[in-house]
């Protein structure tokens, strides 16, 4: 709204000219998330509690974590408002990307919004069910794939149609432009065509890939949110990149016309994530809840498919993918062993990961900062491979 007001006026006042360059804009959308963020928070969180709206633990959790039955839960409702705000002010609001990002993100938190109220109306720490939440997330995600398969392709929303048609009076056939392939970082000119089908596969395991990892890692006080930020701030510089014709040549990235916008909503993520974690760092005053987790995975997979960076995205969100896979590895082997041998076992003393080592011994808060050193590294190896190709 504003980016408008103050294009408008840059028509006959030159100064206001200077919101036409998105660094600024980037610097600004942040900032005023920030500032919704920390004068919210208070406000939301004495909501949630007069509202008796408290996580309910899981019995089988780690024992140390039933103190935290009844705080406060549903806090992502805080992140969205920043984002939410922050976006309709300072982005540019014509921008086809800026909307999809929006759809998946609000939907993905409308998915975590009825999970977390079943929650906390029927006190049941399972909520929505993983068929029922999965089906959601897929539906949002293949609509959100379908529409990014040829957004990404053609360079302005005008070419869509014409593009779709194209391909359905080939065949189904037709390739996709060179800026749709998949590109394997530290190569300087490594990528694999996709086409349709595989490009829409791609994007919805991605979306909805990302949206559940960052759930399963947000199990204590800023485990996710800090990680989300800095991974979310490095896509951030991904899309400012391979938005620019000149960067982009020169870094040997597709050019994505539109794209560079994504780095307004990637610093209002990183703006309204630092807020939410003053409130949420140990011991946390309020909890993410799922509204939040699988809001922020699926605006991190969105725009890494949009800045054509999947497999950086695989590579920076190490943490999230090593939680998901720790799950995924100790509930096989569990029902594998209790087949074979008529009694489940397990590889890890309690999954997800971070579980693991806070049963073996580690503080919660060792835990939370060393997965935050982790991420920081593997966040400058992802930034790494914009030179080193």
């Amino acid at each position: 709204m504003l980016y408008e007001l103050f294009g408008w006026l840059s028509t006959s006042i030159s100064g206001f000219g200077v919101f036409e360059y998105i660094t600024l804009r980037a610097m600004l959308a942040c900032a005023t998330a920030l500032f919704i963020g920390l004068w919210a928070g208070p406000r939301v969180i004495r909501k949630l509690t007069a509202l008796k709206i408290g996580q309910a633990v899981r019995a089988y959790g780690p024992e140390s974590h039933l103190v935290k039955n009844g705080t406060p839960t549903m806090g992502g409702v805080l992140i969205l408002i920043a984002i939410g705000i922050s976006t309709l002010l300072w982005a540019d609001l014509s921008n086809r990307f800026v909307w999809v990002v929006m759809l998946v993100t609000f939907g993905f938190g409308a998915i975590g919004w009825v999970d977390d109220y079943r929650k906390v109306v029927y006190r049941n720490p399972e909520g929505m069910s993983s068929r029922e939440k999965f089906f959601w997330q897929s539906l949002i995600g293949l609509i959100a794939s379908v529409y990014l398969t040829f957004a990404v392709s053609a360079p302005a929303n005008a070419d869509l149609w014409p593009l779709f048609k194209e391909w359905v009076l080939s065949g189904f056939t037709m390739p996709l432009p060179s800026r749709a392939d998949l590109i394997v970082p530290f190569f300087k000119s490594v990528s694999y065509p996709l086409g349709v089908f595989g490009f829409a596969a791609l994007t919805w395991a991605v979306i909805v890939g990302t949206s559940n990892a960052v759930n399963l890692t947000d199990g204590l006080d800023g485990l996710a949110i800090m990680p989300t930020v800095m991974v979310g701030g490095a896509l951030g510089i991904f899309a400012y990149i391979v938005g620019r014709v000149d960067y982009s040549k020169y870094l040997l990235f597709p050019y994505i016309p539109g794209a560079s916008e994504m780095l307004i909503l990637c610093a209002a993520l990183a703006g309204a994530g630092l807020a939410f974690l003053w409130f949420n760092a140990y011991p946390a005053q309020v909890f993410m809840g799922d509204v939040g987790a699988l809001a922020l995975g699926g605006m991190l997979g969105t725009v890494a498919v949009i800045v054509r960076q999947e497999i950086v995205l695989f590579i920076m969100g190490g943490v999230f993918v090593v939680e998901t896979l720790s799950v995924m590895i100790q509930v096989i082997w569990f029902k594998y062993t209790k087949k074979k041998y008529g009694t489940g076992r397990r590889i890890l003393r309690m999954a997800p990961l971070h579980h693991h080592f806070e049963v073996g011994g580690w503080k919660e808060t060792q835990v939370v900062v060393r997965f935050w050193i982790i991420t920081m590294m593997l966040v400058l190896l992802g930034l790494a491979t914009l030179k080193l190709r």
